[in-house]
């Protein structure tokens, strides 16, 4: 792969609460959610995951529609992250995306957010490993 940057990011701290740091605008602390028995005295890193997947397919989605010479207003993309036992001692991940594409045609906004979930690198990244739902959605 040809590298065009690399992200980086640290954690600290004891078990189910932490602290992370990446570039100059991320410095949160990170706690267990309180569904999950935890504090919930932070961010965690399920909420990070969602909105750094949710940012990724954004611009895919511009991307694809740039591509397709079809200007979006008003766009925007949700995510959530679930997390869950796996059955087998460790917990698995799934993501819902919902897409919504004010102005845009059903059909096109579904193709449209078809073709940014092919391109978009998180969505590549979790191909096969976990389930990612994209929904369209009129609000």
């Amino acid at each position: 792969m040809d590298v065009l940057y690399t992200a980086e990011a640290v954690s600290t701290g004891e078990g189910r609460n932490g602290h992370v740091t990446a570039g100059d605008y991320i410095d949160l602390d990170v706690a267990v959610p309180q569904a999950m028995g935890g504090s919930g005295a932070g961010t965690n890193p399920e909420q990070l995951f969602a909105a750094g997947y949710a940012a990724c397919f954004h611009s895919a989605l511009h991307a694809v529609a740039r591509g397709h010479k079809v200007k979006l207003t008003d766009s925007s993309v949700g995510g959530r992250v679930q997390i869950g036992p796996n059955g087998q001692g460790g917990y698995q991940l799934a993501v819902l995306l919902e897409v919504v594409l004010p102005g845009i045609e059903a059909q096109l906004a579904q193709q449209l957010a078809d073709e940014a979930h092919q391109v978009c690198p998180y969505s590549n990244a979790t191909r096969g490993n976990i389930e990612v739902t994209v929904t369209v959605s009129e609000d």
